[in-house]
């Protein structure tokens, strides 16, 4: 079984957040949006609704929690249940909850190191 099929997105922390979002699209060019980052649309053979991610988060935010990093990294994944049963079995500090949304499925795991890293089966 194939697991991570690409990357999905890069997270990350900043002291001022609304400032920072600025100077990327200011310094950069990227587009970012309200929600907080930028998605790039990936070419027409890839899984249909999949995007890359830039997205800039609150210091204070506590989406990546357990962990204590200020980033974490979005993978995607063909089939996210099939991947999180593996890292379970696997013996993985896999997280109990599985989100799902129009944006698609949600699981989460902490790698040894404990960075979380968010496991996204994009929707269709």
């Amino acid at each position: 079984m194939q697991r991570v099929i690409g990357l999905g997105g890069v997270f990350f922390k900043a002291k001022d957040a609304p400032a920072l979002r600025e100077w990327y699209r200011r310094h950069l060019g990227l587009d970012m949006q309200d929600w907080g980052g930028v998605a790039w649309p990936l070419a027409q053979d890839q899984q249909a609704g999949a995007v890359n991610i830039l997205s800039v988060f609150a210091g204070d935010s506590r989406y990546f929690e357990p962990s204590a990093a200020p980033f974490m990294l979005n993978l995607r994944v063909a089939d996210l249940d099939a991947v999180l049963a593996a890292l379970r079995a696997e013996g993985c500090d896999v997280d109990a909850r599985v989100e799902a949304s129009e944006f698609g499925k949600f699981g989460w795991v902490m790698d040894p190191e404990g960075h979380r890293i968010e496991l996204w089966q994009p929707p269709g």
